[in-house]
């Protein structure tokens, strides 16, 4: 079996698998290429993958030649072939067109966003892995951006006063926002609709914010769910009470297939203090402030609102490591002890992540949006 790692679009800076995991698939039979240069802003050169049995290719050729074609980020119309395997981040409840273009063409994708939580599938975790570098980054760019201090300081001119954030939605992006925070001396509000979250919002060392009445779903697998006109409102009031005296909100709120909850009203940002900065990390479902624009930054009354969901790609070499790891455990579902390709569709994590097989939609909830 052939294993195609493709090179990543222009601006993305991670490599889906690094050479120490293409020494594994080469270890268990299987046949690795690697588009030239596609390490290359993971700080991997080419000779490192041909050190370890991979062999370095064209775009054109692997596209031909390999059984399974690798990536992060979906495919372009330009990338998909007939027949063949695709496994990446295909982002499927809202990349409608490109999971029927797929069906047409007989393409057996996966899509790893879409794996199941269980303890079983944590190790396949990429949304988790790549959350906890966003939350992590997030902190870091509003301190670098935020006209204060993060921590309290006691001076010969007097006490500086420790900056205040606001974190909406407690996922693992929030939580590790917290944490980061936390570490360099801020005070933490957080802000979340369930209920679960707030032991460990507490015991990260933030101040937890309830709304009451908010609708929650055990069966929705640990996400948010959506809340009515009426919730929302009630949320948006509670999030302008506090946004007054932050000094930076990280916005981390998505509902899974559904537009960001529009948490942050034009008033709210106009009642922040001058200096302010947004972090808004759901930018590219449409973000959280009504005033965010995905990969810019705006300014609104001296209040900085920061659109940026792809973090990850600005820390690419642990960002590589941490989805390789992820995507080598899914692999091995996937593949046989004889390396080759071999899955069982009851399986639950086979049967949360196969998009389109034997040109039809197989995953439920994608169907019933196509």
């Amino acid at each position: 079996m052939v294993i195609g790692i493709l090179k990543e679009p222009e601006g993305e800076n991670r490599v889906a698998l690094l050479p120490e995991n293409v020494s594994e698939l080469v270890a268990m039979g299987v046949t690795v290429y690697v588009e030239s240069d596609a390490g290359n802003s993971s700080c991997v050169e080419n000779e490192q993958y041909v050190e370890v049995g991979g062999r370095i290719d064209t775009r054109e050729n692997i596209l031909v030649n390999a059984d399974i074609l690798i990536k992060i980020n979906p495919p372009d119309p330009g990338e998909l072939v007939e027949g063949k395997v695709y496994i990446a981040i295909f982002n499927p409840l809202h990349n409608k067109e490109l999971v029927e273009v797929a069906r047409r063409m007989n393409i057996t994708s996966f899509s790893l966003d879409m794996i199941t939580r269980s303890t079983r599938a944590q190790s396949m975790d990429i949304l988790s892995s790549m959350a906890t570098i966003a939350g992590y980054k997030a902190v870091l760019e509003a301190a670098n951006k935020l006209p204060n201090f993060f921590p309290m300081f006691m001076t010969a001119s007097g006490t500086i006063r420790p900056a205040k954030i606001l974190i909406l939605g407690a996922g693992v992006a929030g939580l590790q926002a917290i944490a980061t925070a936390r570490k360099l001396g801020a005070v933490v509000e957080v802000f979340d609709i369930r209920s679960a979250v707030r032991e460990e919002v507490m015991s990260l060392g933030g101040r937890f914010i309830e709304t009451v009445g908010v609708q929650e779903d055990s069966s929705a697998g640990g996400y948010a769910i959506e809340q009515t006109g009426e919730i929302i409102k009630r949320q948006q009031e509670l999030i302008h009470d506090h946004a007054g005296k932050a000094n930076v909100i990280i916005c981390t709120a998505q509902v899974p297939g559904k537009k960001a909850p529009v948490l942050i009203r034009r008033e709210t940002v106009e009642s922040m203090q001058p200096g302010s900065v947004i972090i808004d990390l759901a930018a590219s479902t449409g973000g959280n402030c009504e005033l965010t624009v995905n990969n810019k930054t705006v300014f609104h009354n001296r209040v900085r609102i920061i659109g940026k969901s792809n973090y990850p790609s600005q820390m690419p070499v642990d960002a590589s490591k941490m989805f390789g790891k992820n995507l080598m455990n899914f692999l091995k579902v996937l593949i046989s002890p004889a390396g080759e390709l071999s899955f069982d569709l009851e399986d639950e994590i086979i049967s949360s992540t196969c998009i389109t097989h034997g040109g039809k939609i197989l995953n439920e909830r994608i169907n019933g949006l196509i």
